[in-house]
């Protein structure tokens, strides 16, 4: 999915970036583009279930190494070889992409390392790297490109602050045997609750803004007025205090944004 929304980024900054003079306008760039954001995300959740091992024993014990099936040293160094193999894949691409690879690289390894535990900074740093995926497509185009997809990025933010609050709540008590520090550890389960679905409801009020602005047409609307609509289920789930079925629509509802994202700029 990260790979996929990297693409579209780069499609409709390619679609705005393609009329510029000067500008780069060779949609064929975009397959190193999938192919960087595909391994530096996989290589971000393989480091994230290294160092989660403890916190997964508990949550989520069929996982691959709590449940024995591998080993962390082996785990942790196939997470750098992914690292090392999307960077370098940036690398020819262009100068911001590779700068975009980099810092994104570092950052997963850091929050896996320790940020995921801390009081929001973690997942405003998650909310950050899913939006970015649409950022890097975006920079192969320049600066054209990027302004291009901010609002993508933006929404995309959005929803996933939402939803990692929600798993937040979901992680509790293995979150809290590991010595973490997370949102709803600190303020409480049920405010915690609100600001999810805050969050989830100002992304659903703003998910019109692309169609307005003339980024996306009227088939993106009708496709992202499905995802609205399980965006809000998840946040009345969330409500009622079901954050492990929330997180799940939370998912899928920004699955289908991606599906709209896609008909809104392609299907013209």
């Amino acid at each position: 999915m990260a790979g996929l929304a990297a693409v579209i980024g780069g499609g409709i900054a390619y679609s705005a970036s393609s009329a510029a003079p000067g500008e780069i306008n060779d949609i064929i760039c975009l397959f190193p583009v999938f192919i960087t954001v595909f391994l530096i995300t996989g290589a971000g959740n393989a480091i994230n279930d290294y160092f989660d091992a403890g916190i997964d024993a508990v949550n989520r014990p069929d996982r691959p190494i709590p449940s024995g099936r591998l080993r962390k040293g082996y785990v942790y160094t196939f997470s750098i070889l992914l690292f090392a193999g999307g960077i370098l894949a940036s690398y020819f691409i262009g100068a911001i992409p590779f700068f975009i690879a980099l810092f994104n690289s570092f950052l997963l390894y850091l929050y896996a390392f320790s940020l995921k535990r801390k009081v929001f900074v973690g997942n405003l740093s998650v909310s950050y790297l899913t939006g970015s995926t649409f950022l890097f497509g975006g920079a192969v185009y320049g600066l054209i490109g990027i302004e291009a997809i901010s609002v993508l990025f933006f929404l995309s933010m959005l929803a996933t602050f939402a939803r990692e609050i929600v798993k937040a709540i979901e992680d509790m008590e293995g979150d809290m045997l590991d010595g973490a520090v997370t949102l709803p550890i600190r303020i409480g389960e049920r405010p915690s609750a609100y600001i999810a679905s805050g969050v989830g409801i100002l992304a659903v009020l703003l998910s019109p803004v692309p169609f307005i602005t003339g980024s996306f047409n009227t088939s993106y609307l009708l496709v992202v007025g499905i995802a609205d609509i399980i965006f809000l289920y998840a946040v009345l789930l969330i409500l009622k205090n079901n954050p492990s079925a929330s997180s799940k629509y939370f998912k899928l509802a920004m699955f289908i944004a991606l599906v709209a994202f896609i008909t809104g700029s392609f299907l013209r």
